[in-house]
């Protein structure tokens, strides 16, 4: 990836940044001591911004909430800071200071200021890339990019790479055992179903749920208010959100409080959300997958873990094509398939078969329970997308 004396500053691809991939990556840029930045690009285009000093961590941006993530952590580490008190600083860094990384500008002059300590700002700085780093680890694939500089001139605090990386490895196998890995904490929640849902609660919790799941707040977000982490907040909504009575949706990054130059370009429209795709499979990272290939061709996905309440989330959804893994715990693809032909509305709904096994028997018996078609793991895009594209058309003619 790099050589020993020195790093390269060509884009570098990386499949599945894990955690070990990453603490080799950081150890390559303590040999020369490096001093720059580290981008790091998403499959999707996400950008995460990584300043470095001698190969230590002085602190990173970017991803697809950098202002709301900002904001959120001054919330949680510094409550003491008004929004006055906050254009106030911008006002006195002045614009050149603004361009270049004006969160941690912020930092500085507020530690100089000492309206926060330093190891104040140091606490934030480090929950920041910890952050950051679950969100790359979320994600299968990731290019690489150095640039040599030294833009932050302030140091308040190095970070070792390890130490956040193993913070983050112990929520992202957390995360996992809660079987959400393949929900990103970047979602938003929000009320789909407010009869279902307030029949399923007491009037009490109902009101607090329908006060908080407003759809523009992230699950991050809630946990910050709510004062309690992450992962026992998507937990306790994970339920109604397998139910469809909520659902997690995308929400677009705060605006920054600084005002960008106009580009004079006209933003496109959004493109109208496509139809609704099941994918039923045990495997947290199998959900992943596809739902990053379908929410890429701009269909809306769901994702299933637990095959016995499969049922009733794909009657309370109603998806129009729905994936169905053949061999899992406590139930199978074949069973499934049965119990969903007999039902009315998925008489006729495409049910393609996953497995890991391309067998002349299971096709055949896949067949006799009613599936529609058939696709062996590991899936890639061209074939998922070419199956529904076959199958919906097929449903659109008859």
């Amino acid at each position: 990836m790099m050589s020993a004396k020195y790093p390269l500053y060509n884009p570098v691809s990386i499949r599945e940044f894990t955690a070990s991939k990453q603490i080799g990556f950081f150890e390559a840029l303590k040999q020369p001591r490096f001093s720059g930045q580290l981008i790091l690009t998403g499959p999707k285009g996400e950008k995460w911004d990584f300043y470095l000093y001698l190969g230590r961590i002085m602190y990173a941006t970017g991803g697809i909430h950098p202002v709301r993530r900002w904001r959120r952590n001054l919330s949680a580490y510094f409550p003491q800071l008004t929004p006055e008190s906050i254009q106030l600083a911008l006002a006195s860094l002045g614009p050149s200071n603004i361009q270049v990384c004006w969160e941690y500008q912020l930092l500085c002059l507020w530690v100089e200021q000492q309206k926060i300590s330093r190891e104040q700002a140091a606490r934030m700085i480090r929950n920041t890339i910890v952050e950051l780093l679950f969100d790359i680890t979320q994600l299968m694939e990731m290019s690489c990019e150095l640039k040599p500089d030294d833009l932050l001139s302030t140091r308040l605090v190095l970070v070792d790479a390890e130490q956040v990386i193993a913070q983050c490895q112990q929520d992202w196998q957390a995360w996992q055992a809660a079987k959400i890995a393949d929900r990103s904490p970047n979602f938003a929640p929000i009320i789909r179903q407010p009869e279902q849902l307030q029949q399923r609660t007491s009037p009490q919790v109902y009101q607090t749920l329908k006060q908080l799941l407003d759809g523009q707040q992230t699950l991050r977000d809630l946990a910050v208010r709510m004062k309690r982490d992450v992962l026992t907040v998507t937990s306790s909504l994970l339920p109604y959100i397998q139910l469809g009575l909520v659902e997690l949706i995308s929400i677009p990054d705060l605006p920054p409080p600084i005002t960008p130059p106009p580009t004079g370009e006209i933003q496109p429209e959004a493109p109208i959300p496509g139809p609704l795709i099941a994918c039923i499979d045990d495997s947290p990272l199998m959900c992943q997958t596809m739902e990053k290939i379908l929410t890429s061709a701009n269909y809306q996905f769901i994702g299933i873990n637990d095959p016995l309440r499969a049922i009733a989330i794909l009657l309370a959804r109603k998806p129009e094509l729905i994936f169905l893994d053949l061999v899992m715990p406590n139930a199978n693809g074949y069973e499934i398939c049965s119990q969903l032909r007999k039902m009315t509305f998925f008489k006729n709904t495409p049910i393609i078969i996953l497995t890991g096994n391309d067998g002349l028997v299971d096709r055949v018996r896949a067949k006799m329970v009613g599936s529609s078609d058939f696709i062996s793991k590991p899936v890639n895009a061209e074939t998922v997308l070419s199956i529904i594209r076959k199958h919906l058309k097929e449903e659109t003619v008859v």
